[in-house]
């Protein structure tokens, strides 16, 4: 009699728990956040908790499951409205490589040695890291990496361009996220919401809060989309 109770609270326990990860929403699992990360391991503790001990009642682990994932839907809902709320909890990705350089202050504050780096360039198919233009620690812990290469064709700017429109030479900066106006980004083009807000005039977009994603590269060229 206990095992066929073992056997129906695994497969009950089975369900639940992938009910709960498809609520939780389609990620890689390498590209979980440490938060999803924390609240998938929790689960997984608790589901085993279940299985353990049979005489306890399963509403005293599906219940805590249940806890969770109301909690990661809530952060999850709130961090769409608030990029700071996002950093907080999904982090920040660090440049760990600049313009061909290891930002080494970067790698100590991200606790990355010269190991981790060379495995990962390695990964991404490089084994010269000479060939580097960026390196890109993202936040679930993945190197992306842009080859010298690869950006020789569209590193320069156009002749007939305004010499002062751009003077950021590097990956795409993101002017506006969530309708909030990236004061770094600004600061590295040398520009300020002034010259941002006209440009979206000319654009066809009048407030900066219209605008969901922004970004330009150092060609000039600009990507917008509005809020729908």
């Amino acid at each position: 009699m206990e095992l066929w109770t073992l056997f129906l609270r695994t497969v009950l326990v089975y369900i639940f728990v992938f009910l709960m990860m498809r609520i939780m929403g389609k990620r890689e699992i390498g590209k979980l956040s440490i938060f999803d990360l924390v609240i998938s391991i929790m689960i997984a503790e608790i589901a085993v908790f279940v299985l353990d001990d049979i005489r306890k009642p399963i509403i005293e682990g599906l219940l805590p499951m249940v806890t969770l994932v109301g909690i990661q839907i809530l952060i999850a809902f709130i961090s769409m409205k608030s990029e700071r709320l996002r950093r907080l909890f999904e982090g920040r990705p660090a440049v760990i490589m600049e313009h061909g350089r290891m930002n080494q202050s970067e790698m100590a504050k991200q606790r990355y040695n010269l190991d981790d780096l060379l495995h990962q360039l390695r990964q991404n198919k490089v084994l010269n890291p000479a060939d580097v233009e960026f390196a890109i620690l993202e936040p679930s812990g993945k190197l992306t990496v842009a080859r010298k290469d690869q950006l020789a064709s569209i590193k320069t700017t156009s002749k007939s361009e305004p010499k002062h429109s751009i003077r950021y030479e590097g990956l795409p900066l993101p002017l506006i996220m969530d309708g909030k106006v990236q004061e770094e980004s600004l600061a590295k083009l040398d520009q300020t919401r002034f010259w941002l807000k006209r440009e979206l005039q000319q654009r066809g977009v009048n407030d900066f809060k219209d605008v969901f994603f922004c970004s330009i590269d150092h060609r000039g060229k600009w990507f917008i989309d509005k809020k729908r």
